[in-house]
């Protein structure tokens, strides 16, 4: 006779059924107060498509050879677990069989079904993949279809018609079964977007100073109906937007209090809105007293009558700072100390009283000292002579700086009619030493030409400022052809690229690089020289703490043939020395011992092997980039060139002549995600790796990785013999693999030897012209760095997610923001428990 029990858990855990059954027996009752003894002989699961039967076994806590009670607690905690997980309709716990004291269990689970595809009704072609991404928000394919997650999904589409002004729209959802894949679902969104509800009336209440009409004007985006060509739809997150341009035109009238205390929007008697806001305008704040603090060029009698700003002015912020800085006419405060060489000057206002309804201002200023023009230069102009230009400018050297002279010799060249407006561009980089400045015109002809200008904070070193110039089509075989010179011979579509970066007498990067794509004029090889030099003093006569790196390379690179043509194959050889006098920073052995002093000589070898397909380079529409390459020095030691054991006690002899082999991936994929290619899905993986020939010599203390931060050190030659690879929503300080204990019980930065960076990246244009690309973006990333390969583990990522923009100006370069969370930061750690960082990009995407 074959029995099966039947075992459930009932609410509050207060009862267990244990029950038998036969084909020709009634159903017996057991005794609660006399439990059985059991061992589990074996386990079952049945009814499980998706979940996998060892998961469903390991959450229920029962294992083969475990003994149990029956009745019991054990059955209806097993049962319990299962429930928690939310995948199943329904689960029990059946007896197959017994013998002796040993059972037998059945698991049998209704798993709930599984999201394979949705469409829609109601809905426009066209908002589709707009809709598509509302659905996607909520539920994945493959996952599990819960009434939440369908809910969510129909109230995220019905917000996205609301949005749009269709405040009336209803969303419904059908689940239906999916004959092509078992216990699968698909979702049917039935939407009744109906008419769009227009806007009946705007009243605004407690505008005493300000007419009613006058301030729906500063509602651009909110209007009632019967305003011409302009549309009348309700959007709530447009609509927040027009009540702060209000509030804002208040603080431009002194009103800085201004407020919206409520607002309310409702149906009139036709079905239209009708919305009152009510405000309290506050106290219209005046000027009274200015004083200005720090000015020694000029009295205060100048100073004010260039500022305008009278006692008794009404107060606006908005027209003081154009006062100062902003005024396009340069009839400001600040022209008129850069216009007298004060290249450095700055002003702050500060409000030192606020009385009733008068504000007390004291100007807070740094003048500087004086900068004299060096150097007029002239870069760019490959068809027009250098005199044509020269003639036209209103600075030379000897001169002092001013900055009308630089907006007036702008304008002249403007109006030549040779250049680029867009692409003009004026350097003024500085030597504070000398307490001169040279001025860089950059003109362009041909939209190939590109000029680099960019800024970033580096910590202790400050601000540091770059400014490169390349030329994409120089003639190298012209060079000693005066006849060729415009000022520079061009047409031979080689590519020179010229670059500076100081932050003044602490740190000076110069670089120079020269490509011949097509050597010999009949192949795609390619053939790079490039030299730079690095100087980083931060010391004093008494302690000097300086780093010098110099390093001058030479690579080859060819257009493959197989696979495809796609693949490029370049092999170079790189020749770097560093000099460091008592340097403290990043440079550590796997030992833990710092490298402070010493010469060390960089001699390497790179190969990389790259594919790239991308579309296009400033925002790619879909293709890849994949990079493997290796940098690599001689095995000294293992050839029997330095294997005298005496040269391993030191540090500074051990690598004196740097040995190390360092590999770098680099991947990303761009994927179109709408149907004009304008929505892109951005992949990427980075990895680093720097290994050791021999034990006894350790991993290299130079050429590692350092992760963390916004990346402003990785300007390429920003801080050589360290890659700096950025990773938003944490700082390096973040990341406890970037420090060491040392012997007296602090911390040191530390660089690593491997790191792995992902990024997922959605992106989406705002305007695709050439003369300013704009896209916006959001992201998930993850990364980490570690000491040792023995530590290495690629899942044990800090993950971040947040948003960004870029707009691209071939003047400028890339600019932009990013804006992280970080969700395994410390909190402890960090300033008041913030998670989340904010960086700004100037003319360069970070690494």
């Amino acid at each position: 006779m074959r029995f099966s029990f039947l075992l459930f858990f009932l609410a509050f855990g207060c009862l267990t059924t244990l029950t038998a059954q036969t084909d020709s027996l009634d159903i017996p009752v057991y005794d609660y107060s006399d439990p059985q003894e059991y061992e589990i002989g074996g386990i079952k699961i049945e009814g499980a498509y998706f979940a996998e039967e060892n998961a469903i076994i390991g959450v229920t806590g029962l294992s083969v050879g475990q003994d149990i009670r029956i009745p019991g607690p054990d059955i209806p905690r097993a049962i319990k677990n299962l429930w928690r997980l939310r995948l199943f309709t329904n689960v029990s716990i059946e007896e197959e069989k017994t013998i002796g004291d040993v059972i037998f269990l059945i698991v049998r689970v209704e798993e709930r079904p599984r999201f394979l595809r949705h469409s829609f009704t109601g809905a426009k072609q066209g908002r589709h993949d707009d809709l598509n991404e509302e659905v996607n928000k909520y539920i994945v394919r493959g996952g599990i279809v819960t009434e939440d997650a369908k809910v969510n999904a129909a109230e995220a589409i019905r917000g996205y018609y609301v949005e749009k002004g269709y405040l009336d729209a209803t969303v419904s959802v059908e689940e239906i079964p999916d004959t092509s894949r078992a216990n699968s679902v698909r979702l049917l969104f039935d939407i009744k977007r109906n008419d769009r509800v227009k806007i009946s009336e705007i009243n605004i209440i407690g505008n005493d100073a300000v007419k009613e009409r006058k301030l729906q004007k500063q509602m651009k985006e909110t209007n009632e109906k019967r305003k011409l060509f302009k549309s009348s739809k309700f959007q709530p997150e447009l609509y927040e937007e027009d009540k702060d341009a209000m509030i804002a035109y208040y603080n431009t009238l002194g009103y800085r209090d201004a407020r919206v205390l409520s607002d309310s929007v409702y149906r009139d008697d036709n079905d239209r809105l009708v919305i009152d806001i009510r405000i309290n305008e506050g106290n219209q704040y005046y000027f009274r007293d200015i004083t200005w603090k720090g000015n020694s060029i000029y009295d205060d009698e100048t100073l004010a009558r260039v500022l305008g700003v009278e006692r008794g002015d009404v107060y606006n912020e908005e027209e003081l700072q154009t006062r100062l800085s902003f005024s396009q006419d340069n009839a400001d405060v600040s022209s008129l100390y850069m216009d007298n060489g004060y290249l450095f000057f700055n002003v702050d206002p500060i409000e030192v009283a606020i009385d009733g309804d008068s504000i007390d201002l004291e100007m807070r200023i740094f003048e500087g000292p004086q900068a004299t023009i060096d150097k007029v230069v002239i870069n760019g102009n490959d068809r027009t002579h250098e005199h044509v230009i020269r003639r036209e400018l209103f600075t030379r050297p000897g001169q002092k700086f001013s900055r009308s002279d630089i907006i007036r010799s702008q304008r002249q060249i403007i109006g030549l009619g040779y250049f680029n407006q867009e692409t003009l561009g004026i350097e003024t980089p500085v030597n504070p030493d000398r307490g001169t400045v040279d001025i860089i015109y950059t003109v362009e002809e041909k939209p190939s030409d590109q000029l680099e200008l960019s800024a970033g904070w580096g910590g202790r070193r400050g601000v540091i400022g770059t400014l490169g110039v390349t030329f994409n089509n120089f003639s190298l075989r012209n060079l000693f052809n005066r006849e060729a010179w415009h000022p520079l011979p061009q047409g031979d579509g080689q590519r020179l690229s010229l670059r500076a970066q100081t932050n003044g007498k602490f740190y000076q990067s110069y670089n120079a690089s020269l490509t011949e794509p097509w050597l010999g004029g009949k192949r795609p090889t390619s053939l790079s020289v490039s030299a730079f030099y690095n100087k980083y003093d931060f010391g004093t006569e008494s302690l000097p703490r300086k780093l010098i790196i110099q390093q001058a390379a030479v690579s080859l690179g060819t257009r493959l043939r197989w696979p495809d043509d796609n693949f490029v194959f370049r092999t170079g050889i790189n020749l770097q020395t560093l000099t460091l006098n008592n340097w403290g920073e990043l440079f550590t052995t796997d030992r833990n011992e710092q490298v402070t002093t010493g010469n060390y000589n960089n001699f390497s070898f790179q190969f990389s092997l790259s594919r790239n397909t991308a579309t296009d380079p400033i925002y790619p529409k879909q293709g890849s980039n994949i990079e493997l390459s290796l940098q690599a020095t001689p095995p000294y030691r293992k050839l029997g060139i330095r294997d005298n054991p005496n040269l391993l006690e030191e540090v500074e002899e051990r690598f004196r002549y740097v040995e190390y082999h360092k590999w770098r991936l680099n991947a990303e994929w761009y994927t179109p995600l709408s149907s004009d290619q304008k929505l892109v899905l951005k992949t990427q993986a980075k990895i680093g790796y720097l290994g050791s020939y021999d034990d006894a010599v350790g991993v290299s203390p130079f050429e590692r990785f350092q992760l963390g931060g916004d990346g402003v050190n990785n300007q390429q030659f920003a801080f050589a013999g360290v890659d700096i690879i950025s990773l938003r929503g944490y700082e390096i300080e973040d990341l406890p693999n970037n420090f060491i204990t040392t012997p007296t019980g602090g911390s040191r930065k530390i660089a690593t030897p491997i790191f792995s960076k992902y990024t997922v990246e959605l992106r989406y244009p705002l305007s695709l012209n050439p003369s300013s690309t704009i896209f916006v973006l959001a992201f998930a990333q993850g990364g980490n760095a570690w000491r040792t390969a023995r530590d290495f583990n690629p899942f044990d990522l800090k993950r971040s997610v947040g948003l960004g923009a870029r707009v691209f100006l071939p003047m400028f370069g890339t600019l932009g923001f990013d804006w992280g969370y970080g969700f395994d930061k410390n909190p402890d750690l960090t300033e008041n428990g913030n998670l989340s960082t904010f960086n700004i990009i100037l003319g360069f995407e970070p690494e």
